[in-house]
């Protein structure tokens, strides 16, 4: 259901690959409310997904940039703020990626080639969408920024390996930009830190169908889905939200809380 509520908002969303994406459907929901923005992706990506099909359902321009590379980055702002006709409201950078995961590389024997290329793609990405956006000047007062992060980087998840420190590193750029921005044009900087979901990046993590069932069953709402981040993600663009930043927001069904649950100590019990 829809409810107009960035009617009017500019934007632009980094990250949408297909329709298992977390970007993809924050987009799709975004054109519900009534926004219009940009989408961008490597030009790989671009390649490889099917993002055209999102640009014309929601009526949105593509620019391929690699978001890592700081002028592409600029390129992304100058051109969305020219598209859409004035200055961003809200930004969605869902943007993560480990060489060494996708390698299957232990925790205890990463190529730290590959583990640099994760902390650029997957937290470093992010203070370079930020500046580029504070020396641009490209942002609205009260504007809106989202990131996605997972509770790995706060406690030991071994299979998630080195995209852990990614995120514990991504937050901590969205409490000490959230303080900058904040203090400079009234912008909100917020993390959420989502459930296990089966996204085309998520999935790609050794033993996820065994722990999203886990914390299925340790969650006393269940795993929060792609479209119920959404829905969240949309929240946090609003106006209904302008005093919240800083914030890693938990998005998990209690997972965050949680010790152990009635329904994962059953599976211990003869």
């Amino acid at each position: 259901m829809a409810y107009n509520l960035l009617k009017g908002k500019r934007g632009i969303i980094f990250g949408a690959l297909d329709e298992k994406s977390m970007a993809w459907k924050v987009a799709e929901r975004a054109h519900e409310e009534g926004a219009t923005f940009t989408l961008t992706n490597t030009a790989l990506a671009l390649r490889m997904g099917v993002i055209n099909q999102l640009g014309e359902k929601c009526n949105a321009q593509i620019i391929p940039a690699d978001v890592t590379v700081v002028e592409e980055v600029e390129n992304v702002f100058s051109q969305s703020m020219e598209m859409l006709g004035g200055k961003i409201d809200f930004v969605m950078h869902s943007v993560g990626m480990s060489p060494n995961v996708r390698k299957k590389r232990d925790y205890t024997d990463l190529d730290y080639g590959f583990y640099a290329k994760t902390i650029d793609i997957s937290a470093m990405s992010l203070h370079k969408v930020l500046q580029s956006a504070y020396k641009l000047d490209a942002l609205n007062e009260c504007a809106s920024v989202l990131t996605l992060s997972y509770i790995a980087g706060q406690r030991v998840f071994p299979d998630y390996s080195d995209m852990a420190e990614a995120k514990a590193m991504l937050e901590s750029i969205v409490r000490s930009f959230g303080y900058h921005y904040g203090t400079k044009k009234k912008v909100r900087v917020n993390s959420i830190s989502q459930s296990p979901t089966k996204t085309t990046a998520g999935s790609g993590v050794g033993g996820f169908d065994a722990f999203f069932n886990y914390a299925e069953k340790m969650s006393p709402l269940g795993n929060a889905s792609a479209d119920e981040c959404a829905d969240f993600c949309i929240a946090l663009f609003s106006d209904l939200t302008k005093k919240v930043t800083m914030q890693n927001l938990y998005h998990d069904g209690g997972f965050s809380n949680m010790g152990v649950s009635a329904g994962v100590m059953g599976s211990f019990m003869e």
